[in-house]
């Protein structure tokens, strides 16, 4: 064996890559290699298994390894997947494009040794595939579907009755599922009440209905702790306070009756689960994404609206309702004020409303 990188030379020794081809050994290591990476700068499996697979394609698509790629192959495995019947979008393109990029950097970051191994062995070493002139340029502040929107009032109020009714016309129908039709339906305005991410909803615990000392009035319901919230690559779950603001202090009596009255019946026993299931489970959060579309269906609303729309309708309600920028963005987790402020769709009586309040301040009654 050639001298390699004490890494390198290990893995081409695990018992899952020797009994294959030179080729297809080297390729099997190098992805174990670039997998143990990850894990020690604690990516989450989740976010390593998709990146693994993403560079399985690109070997399935172009029929070479990475040491044989070339930009010309990721053009055309970028160009091959906008051509479907349903294309990636821009914002995936660029994830796909990033991600290949990490993995070739890998390769040819000298400290593994791969590119020595691939020159001694197959001729040809890792080169760069996306560059500034064939990547997606990072140019607006948000890319994401422009359908995903914030409801309007009507909106958010039409949900809710679709989901209140749900559970009366499943009984009228003789059919199993009434329970779980009242949970869901808390469900879904404790996510709007508290602006809420799927995951986090499910991850909720009874523990985390916490007392406010400034707001005593709403007992145990005057903060949600939210413990498991979006986690930056490598690092532990956030967490954050939600604090139950007046407006929507009516999820005080959802939380209750929810408390008092449906949870009970599903035995939960010592589950700590605020969300439970009828197997007393915890609740999923693709189980909350199905809750969603079907209140969203029976409502008869736009099918482009999907859960996190709700997230999008509480950051821009609390705007409207004259909170802070700094304490919107506290309430949702958020890093930055201009993620915060891509999430907001304020209507026209909104900006209005300020810009008469601004030509008061400035001009004062010669402004009409």
């Amino acid at each position: 064996m050639s001298a390699l990188a004490p890494g390198s030379a290990r893995l081409l020794l695990l018992p899952n890559v020797v009994h294959l081809d030179p080729a297809s050994a080297v390729f099997e290591a190098m992805k174990e290699g670039w997998a143990r990476q990850q894990t020690s700068r604690f990516l989450r499996a989740k976010t390593i298994a998709p990146r693994l697979r993403l560079v399985d394609r690109l070997w399935e698509f172009s029929g070479l390894y990475p040491w044989q790629w070339t930009p010309a192959e990721g053009e055309a495995f970028i160009a091959y997947l906008r051509s479907q019947r349903h294309p990636i979008r821009i914002s995936t393109a660029r994830t796909y494009e990033v991600t290949i990029s990490l993995f070739v950097e890998y390769l040819r970051d000298s400290r593994y040794g791969w590119g020595q191994v691939c020159a001694e062995r197959f001729g040809q070493a890792p080169q760069e595939v996306f560059h500034e002139g064939n990547s997606v340029l990072h140019s607006v502040e948000y890319e994401g579907d422009p359908a995903r929107r914030p409801l309007t009032y009507d909106e958010v109020q039409a949900l809710f009755d679709a989901a209140d009714a749900r559970p009366g016309r499943i009984r009228g129908l003789g059919r199993k599922g009434a329970l779980a039709a009242l949970r869901d339906a808390a469900v879904l305005k404790t996510v709007y009440a508290y602006g809420l991410r799927r995951s986090e909803c499910s991850r909720l615990d009874l523990v985390d209905l916490r007392r406010n000392a400034q707001a005593a009035q709403y007992g145990r319901f005057g903060t949600v702790m939210v413990r498991f919230g979006k986690a930056p690559k490598g690092s532990p779950p956030k967490r954050r306070s939600v604090l139950t603001v007046p407006e929507l202090d009516w999820s005080m009596d959802v939380l209750g009756d929810y408390l008092a009255e449906v949870r009970p019946r599903f035995s939960p026993g010592r589950h700590p689960a605020l969300w439970v299931t009828e197997r007393v489970g915890r609740l999923s959060p693709r189980s909350i994404d199905e809750a969603f579309v079907a209140a969203r269906q029976a409502a008869d609303l736009d099918e482009d609206l999907d859960l996190h729309c709700l997230r999008h309708s509480y950051i821009t309600h609390l705007t409207e309702f004259g909170y802070p920028a700094r304490f919107v963005q506290e309430q949702v987790g958020h890093s930055h004020a201009s993620t915060t402020a891509v999430y907001m769709g304020v209507s026209n009586e909104f900006r209005n409303a300020l810009l008469e309040k601004a030509l008061r301040e400035r001009l004062g009654q010669d402004w009409e």
